[in-house]
């Protein structure tokens, strides 16, 4: 018998059906990545994505169209993170807009939410590339539309736009060089055709577990009605974990990302043997129960806000981190108000220190391995006492979050400066002028930064072949702006071979700096040769601490 249309409640388990299905392949879907670096997160970011807005549409107990639309639309947009899990926000930004006017959802109301999806999509994003996400769902919403003129049957109709779907995710390839060379199809295209496929799956009546670990308890009705509306999570919860097992940084990064799956104003600081954690959650329990599998608990305070209508200050009674972390934790004590305020994406204690040092106020801890969510940024510029707060994303794939972010905040001038890199961040704090207008430092910040050329050292963690080179797994790569220009077996090697294709006659400044993984002699090892290479430039290291990159490069 066929089905004509779609009620609220089925389609809240279709979304959250969609959110499991990607959650299920988001590492396959990071394989995808062309590149082969060790921080591929297409599936990453596009999972954490509908994630954010899963949790809250599992918590609506009385569903209408209205609700699961605000629910969808507001938790992936604050969620978002990387450019694929942006323009994945986007889409279910337009797809609610149609829908949450709708008394039933059939097949008219399906073309029409996607054609308004991939509208909405296209337009938040600059400079639009055909081979991605976009063009897999411009085919898809196609289909939608022809599909509802022949039929109503809206299993023929999904049937229909899977499969074509498909089809044109296999012939991105065709569409950008650099997917063909490498061998892959888009990453962002098969994320968003595993959305289709759970939903689907959900849609045909198979079974589907569709729990959402952290889910939000109470429903979006729920609170919108509830006396203390300001308040979204209702408990200060702190305590420190005495550590019975190892807690490194990717413990650090992951327990973090458990948190702000749970709740917000997150503070994770771990110095030796014992973890300080303080979140804002609805559920208390689910933070210490996911603290217990890594030790003992003690120092426990959890506080109702909602009983006291304000937020608990972090107590920090005892010194417990090294002093840069202690630093980040400041970051959340009140600042006293100013013109101007900055806020920059940054990982590793040499970098964080070089950009404080420049007069950033406030740290995001992210970049390649961690692309912080829309909501970060947000958080960040709320932190920031200032009427004008400049934002340095610092990385291509966190440009288009931090713009969403701009777009959200109505209380103070927010500017984002395209920065898609660590030396591009530094340059633009150079060259900022206090006594300027805001449009003459966006143009002299915007002008500067081009002007930087960046190469990063990493290793390969698959074999493939891309930008002419042959590349095997473990191999040392040089990576330009625009590409991979040096590959070899020896890290010193492999970065003086990057710079000798990046530095030019105009080239008078290199700025060298090492990472976490590289030691200090290693380090002026490297600078020493440049040197003498290049006697007439001007060479410069700096300690940057940053995880997985041996060395940026910056040359001016």
């Amino acid at each position: 018998m066929a089905i004509s249309t779609i009620d609220a409640k089925l389609l809240q388990k279709m979304f959250l059906a969609s959110a499991k299905n990607l959650e299920a392949k988001k590492e396959w879907i990071n394989e995808l990545n062309v590149f082969p670096v060790p921080d591929g997160d297409t599936g990453t970011n596009m999972t954490l994505t509908i994630m954010s807005a899963a949790k809250e549409v599992s918590g609506i107990e009385e569903p209408d169209f209205v609700n699961i639309s605000k629910a969808i639309s507001s938790g992936s947009l604050r969620g978002a993170r990387g450019n694929s899990g942006v323009i994945l926000s986007q889409l279910f930004r337009g797809f609610t807009k149609e829908i949450k006017e709708a008394s039933i959802i059939d097949a008219k109301v399906v073309a029409r939410s996607f054609e308004r999806a991939v509208e909405t999509a296209y337009k938040a994003v600059m400079k639009p590339k055909e081979g991605t996400i976009l063009t897999v769902a411009k085919g898809v919403a196609e289909k939608a539309v022809e599909m509802s003129a022949k039929t109503e049957d809206l299993e023929e109709i999904f049937k229909a736009v899977i499969e074509h779907g498909d089809y044109v995710l296999s012939q991105t390839p065709e569409m950008l060089p650099v997917l063909k060379q490498a061998g892959v199809v888009d990453s962002g295209g098969q994320g968003l055709m595993q959305v289709l496929k759970g939903a689907y799956d959900c849609f045909l009546g198979k079974e589907i577990d569709v729990t959402i670990e952290g889910a939000k308890g109470a429903s979006v009705n729920a609170v919108m009605s509830d006396d203390n509306i300001d308040i979204k999570f209702g408990y200060c919860t702190e305590f420190i974990i005495m550590l019975e097992k190892k807690f490194d940084d990717n413990d650090e990064r992951q327990f973090k990302a458990y948190l702000e799956s749970i709740g917000d104003s997150i503070v994770c600081v771990a110095d030796d043997d014992i973890v300080k954690i303080h979140v804002h959650t609805n559920d208390p329990g689910l933070a210490i129960q996911k603290a217990l599998t890594y030790g003992s608990l003690t120092k426990m305070k959890i506080d109702n806000m909602r009983e006291e209508h304000q937020e608990k200050l972090i107590k920090d009674a005892e010194k417990i981190a090294a002093q840069q972390k202690e630093e980040v934790v400041q970051q959340e004590l009140p600042m006293e108000h100013k013109e101007v305020g900055f806020i920059s994406v940054s990982v590793g204690e040499g970098v964080n220190e070089i950009f404080k040092g420049l007069g950033v106020d406030y740290i995001i801890e992210g970049g390649q391995t961690m692309n912080p969510s829309t909501e970060d940024i947000l958080t960040a510029i709320d932190k920031v006492n200032a009427d004008v707060v400049y934002v340095l994303p610092n990385n291509k794939n966190i440009i288009l979050a931090a713009n969403q972010a701009e777009s959200l905040v109505k209380d103070k001038k927010v500017v984002v400066i395209p920065t898609k890199t660590v030396p591009q961040g530094i340059t633009a704090l150079i060259n900022f002028i206090p006594d300027n207008s805001v449009e003459d430092n966006i143009e002299r910040m915007t002008e500067e930064i081009e002007r930087v050329k960046t190469g990063q050292v990493t290793y390969a963690v698959r074999d493939t072949e891309l930008d002419g080179k042959v590349i095997k797994e473990n191999d040392i790569m040089g990576i330009g702006d625009k590409g991979i220009v040096a590959v070899g077996q020896d890290i010193k090697a492999t970065t003086v071979e990057m710079v000798k294709e990046l530095i030019d006659d105009m080239s008078e400044l290199v700025s060298v700096y090492y990472g976490a993984d590289v030691t200090e002699e290693d380090a002026e090892a490297v600078v020493a040769e440049i040197e003498e290479l290049y006697p007439d430039v001007d060479v410069e290291v700096n300690y940057g601490g940053q995880p997985i990159y041996y060395y940026l490069v910056s040359i001016e």
